[in-house]
Order: C-alpha cells, then sequence, then structure tokens
C-alpha cells in the first residue's frame, strides 16, 4: 500500500487569514523555523523536534500545504519538505520575514 501524495495548494490562490492562521500556531511556527534554516529537500517529516505525536504532525504539514507555505515530495519511505519562500514572499512580502523572528515571541 502506498501513501497517497500530498495535495498543495499555491500561495497565489491562498487569503491573508489562511496564512495567518497557519504561522499563528506554535508547532507550525516552529515548523517554519526549521524549514528556514535547512536546504530545501533536506528535511524529511520525522526529523523535527516538536512536541506532537505523527498525527498531530501530519495535520500540521497539511496545514501548512493548504496555506501555501510548504511543498512535500516523496523520496523512498520518506516523505521531505521545502519552505516555499519565494512563492509565499511573492503573495505577502515581508509576512514571512515577520514571522521568522524570534525577538517577537
Amino acid at each position: 500500500m502506498t501513501a497517497s501524495l500530498p495535495e498543495h495548494v499555491h500561495p497565489r490562490e491562498v487569503s491573508l487569514a489562511t496564512a495567518l492562521t497557519a504561522l499563528a500556531d506554535p508547532v507550525r511556527l516552529s515548523l517554519v523555523r526549521e524549514l528556514f534554516a535547512a536546504e530545501d529537500w533536506e528535511r524529511p517529516c520525522g526529523s523535527f523536534d516538536v512536541p506532537v505525536r505523527k498525527a498531530a504532525l501530519s495535520h500540521h504539514f497539511a496545514v501548512l500545504r493548504q496555506a501555501g507555505l510548504l511543498e512535500q515530495r516523496d523520496r523512498g519511505q520518506r516523505r521531505y519538505n521545502r519552505l516555499r519562500r519565494p512563492e509565499f514572499d511573492e503573495r505577502f512580502p515581508g509576512l514571512l520575514d515577520l514571522a521568522l523572528r524570534t525577538d517577537l515571541d
């Protein structure tokens, strides 16, 4: 049995409310920050240090995909992630820069 491919939403199709909701959750913000610090396609889903179980983590990844922040692709048995920064910045200039600032926490 193979896993279904994740559905991706392009940031140009995302509302500001959806983007803000995705970034407002501390776990999702942590995922975004870790992806920002990594190279594209470097981080598999299981490599993130977050205080949630696998099912909850899958939900957080889905929310980030639906907000246009995350792209995922399967390689072998693992699913790898890429922060869609250029596309997201084009749609919401400055929003990701603001979210990535740690001095606002």
